[in-house]
């Protein structure tokens, strides 16, 4: 049996392109037609998409700010 070093996924090149790839391997995925293999590699692949994506997210998020009455800078907080 041989054992496979798990290399650093391929980052995308920006969040849209994350969530176009995510988008099309959610469908392969529905599509119920992968081979076990296949279907784990793009599960994986998906994991590491969400993940680069919430990242993302929170970096903007954490970017944002609010500014209150007295003019000070507030983190912004989602509704």
């Amino acid at each position: 049996m041989s054992i496979k070093k798990k290399t650093e996924p391929e980052l995308p090149a920006s969040y849209g392109a994350a969530m176009t790839e995510l988008e099309q391997l959610i469908a392969r995925l529905e599509s119920g037609q992968l081979p076990l293999e296949e279907l784990l590699a793009h599960y994986t692949r998906g994991t590491d998409l969400l993940t680069y994506c919430r990242e993302k997210l929170q970096a903007v998020q954490d970017q944002v700010r609010l500014l209150d009455e007295n003019g000070e800078a507030q983190p912004w907080k989602p509704e």
